[in-house]
């Protein structure tokens, strides 16, 4: 590895070597400024967004959340901006969006609006929820959580003000390389419905190209980059309990690791390195793929299924557990952002520029698109749906299993769930035809209570990076889906090089396409706008495309409604925090052992508080510390909770006294220096009769040796 590391930066030297007086030269119109800060959400009892499991509440953290921007200008006029921000989040929901927008135009006045800022989440299934106002999506997590929310909106809103203060000249470089071994498709009877003549084009059944953008000073010093690569950030299945950004939060954490010093901490180096989603909807990086849970047979959710009671069929990744898998996919996109770094880039400098507009689904009419003449068939036309979601929706995927007895493929309804169906809100006749072959088990358009449940009204947006052409969508696209948008934005720009920023803005579930809808696995049951979907989003993105071409704004479209009045939450609060008879906050309880080695797991137990008094945004609840004999016996930090050696994992003892402890791990990695060491953690435990108060301990020393 060290040697991987040494090739990359002698050969980085080379080239700054050969084009240090071409770029010194070079008239520059374009200036980068980049950004992260901490996001994390309430880490502790608060259900995580992304597989709809009631059980899996937080208890602690693995890697911190973090927001990654990427502020661009063109330097001869400063009105034309464009904010592209990765966000370790299950997806992104309009309320967030607007309320950072909110804080913004405090601060800059008209200089980022809704038509230039794109927010798009990793889809880490390891975070927390209750964000996105919508219901059906908040749901899960039992209503809004303000927490969540705020946590968020700071954090992004921090990471954009970064970005903004570091704006100075720079250059475009755009990389791709094929990276095998860390995705498949989870609905390959879904893939094969698409026409054959469409299916010879690609090698593959999902995209394996991570494709890179990165941002040069002129002297060639590395600012920032952007990777994307098509996988679900699902490597930590629904068992897990502990914050994580899941494979592509890691692959991010060890690329700036990587070019920041391996001691910098993570969230604090100045090279900023996303790995952002793409067409993900339905590309799975459990690449041992699905078998049952007892039998260990070969199984689909739809033909192929689990015979033996209640044995699932879900996926598994190459690891050998959920973290070895997350480690393991993570690195080869790592290594494979680093190799592509380490190559020539080709040149795509030049304007910078975006077009916006809310689009009212349900209400569109559009030609159809066919994929094999690649034209619109402009003699017909097909129109959206009513939100709704499918039978199949309810069945899960192999990544994550749903409830009940659902399987995937499902186009026939069931009398017994109609009925439940209707007890909550009755599709209408209309709706039933429109969305077919889709069986309605959820009619979420026609629900109105408390609020409404999905959106009607969704963010599209197209951004001209340069020579590059980015398609930021409000969902999940499966992989011909994002083939096809892909196809037709890149010949509307003349050419140009396209990419898809998913789950932007707005979250509106999947987009497969019309003919992966007639198989109905669990991306089409949650296709909410009907069969034509994606044909209205391939005329949409084509008109914008075209429109910021032409240097044309296109209008607004109708505004989402505001229902920030409307929400209702039923997480309870924290009430009180107490310690245990004879201790106090920040006690250890268990020390660790009196010396280690390299790999082995040092433990201690504290007294702790609730985690949610206090999310300690950039700061941790966790410090490792070595002792600096050399420097008056100072302790400094080596790792904190948002690196991947450490675990805080937060545990009640009572609800009703309201104490709790905390464990704190770390793994030592190899090459960790010898010396002495403690665990530090630090908390806030709020008093009975009022107040959150800071606490800190720590454990005995111990030996690494």
């Amino acid at each position: 590895m060290a040697q991987f590391f040494g090739h990359v930066h002698n050969d980085m030297m080379y080239r700054n070597a050969l084009c240090v007086l071409v770029c010194a030269c070079a008239s520059n119109a374009l200036r980068v400024g980049v950004g992260i800060a901490d996001v994390t959400g309430p880490p502790a009892e608060i259900g995580f967004m992304g597989y709809a499991n009631f059980e899996q509440t937080g208890h602690g953290i693995h890697l911190r959340q973090f927001a990654r921007a990427f502020v661009l200008e063109n330097d001869v006029d400063s009105a034309e901006r464009v904010v592209f921000v990765s966000v370790d989040a299950a997806m992104m929901g309009h309320g967030v969006r607007r309320e950072v927008l909110k804080r913004l135009k405090k601060r800059y006045g008209d200089l980022y609006t809704e038509d230039n800022v794109i927010i798009s989440g990793t889809h880490t299934h390891s975070t927390p929820g209750g964000f996105l106002m919508d219901f059906l999506f908040d749901l899960p997590i039992l209503g809004f959580v303000k927490e969540t929310f705020i946590a968020y909106v700071i954090g992004i809103y921090k990471s954009i003000v970064i970005a903004h203060t570091k704006l100075q000249p720079a250059r475009i470089e755009y990389g791709e390389a094929e990276l095998l071994d860390a995705n498949i498709n989870r609905s390959p009877s879904s893939y094969l419905r698409n026409p054959p003549e469409e299916r010879a084009r690609y090698k593959y059944d999902v995209d394996k190209t991570l494709a890179q953008v990165r941002f040069l000073t002129p002297a060639n010093e590395l600012l920032g980059v952007i990777n994307w690569f098509a996988v679900h950030p699902t490597s930590m299945n629904n068992t897990n309990r502990l914050v994580s950004s899941d494979n592509v939060g890691y692959a991010s954490i060890l690329m700036e690791k990587a070019l920041n010093g391996n001691n910098t901490h993570p969230g604090k180096g100045n090279i900023i390195c996303a790995f952002a989603s793409t067409n993900l909807g339905d590309v799975s990086p459990n690449i041992k793929g699905p078998r049952c849970e007892f039998s260990g047979k070969v199984c689909d959710q739809e033909k192929l299924l689990c015979k033996l009671p209640k044995e699932r069929c879900f996926a598994s990744g190459p690891g050998k557990d959920m973290f070895d898998s997350t480690r393991i996919i993570a690195t080869r996109m790592f290594q494979t952002a680093m190799n592509i770094l380490a190559q020539p880039g080709e040149d795509l400098t030049g304007p910078v520029g975006i077009v916006h507009q809310f689009v009212e689904m349900p209400v569109q009419k559009v030609p159809p698109y066919d994929p094999v003449s690649e034209t619109f068939n402009a003699s017909s036309m097909v129109s959206g749906c009513v939100p709704a979601m499918g039978y199949s929706f309810a069945a899960g995927t192999t990544d994550g299993p749903g409830a009940f007895d659902f399987r995937q493929g499902t186009t026939s309804p069931n009398a017994l769930w109609d009925a439940v169906r209707d007890f909550v809100a009755e599709p209408s006749p209309q709706d039933l035809a429109c969305h077919a072959p889709k069986p309605i088990l959820l009619a979420t358009g026609r629900i109105k209570f408390p609020y409404s449940w999905q959106p009607q009204i969704v963010s599209c947006s197209v951004a001209r990076i340069g020579e590059l052409i980015l398609a930021a969508v409000p969902g999940e696209f499966t992989t011909m889906s994002g083939r096809r948008l892909r196809s037709v934005v890149s010949k509307a720009s003349g050419g140009k090089r396209v990419v898809l920023a998913g789950l932007s803005n707005v979250y509106a579930d999947y987009i497969a396409t019309p003919e992966e809808y007639q198989e109905q696995r669990y991306e089409a049951a949650s296709t909410i706008y009907g069969p034509h979907t994606l044909d209205i989003y391939l005329n949409k993105y084509v008109e914008l495309t075209e429109a910021l071409m032409a240097s044309k704004k296109p209008s607004s479209g109708p505004s989402p409604p505001d229902l920030s009045e409307q929400l209702i939450s039923l997480v309870p609060p924290v009430l009180w925090d107490a310690a245990p008879w004879g201790h106090e906050f920040g006690d250890c309880l268990l020390q660790p052992e009196k010396q280690y080695s390299y790999g082995d797991t040092v433990v201690a137990h504290f007294v702790s508080g609730h985690p949610r008094n206090s999310i300690r945004h950039g700061r941790s609840y966790v410090a490792v510390e070595r002792l600096q004999e050399a420097e008056d016996d100072a302790w400094t930090t080596v790792a904190t909770d948002a690196d991947w050696e450490t675990k805080f994992i937060w545990q009640r003892n009572s609800k009703i006294l309201g104490t709790s402890y905390a464990v704190i791990e770390w793994e030592i990695p190899p090459g960790t220096p010898r010396g002495t060491y403690r665990l530090h953690h630090y908390g806030s435990y709020k008093y009975i009769l009022g107040g959150i108060y800071p606490y800190h301990g720590f454990s005995e020393p111990f030996e690494v040796t």
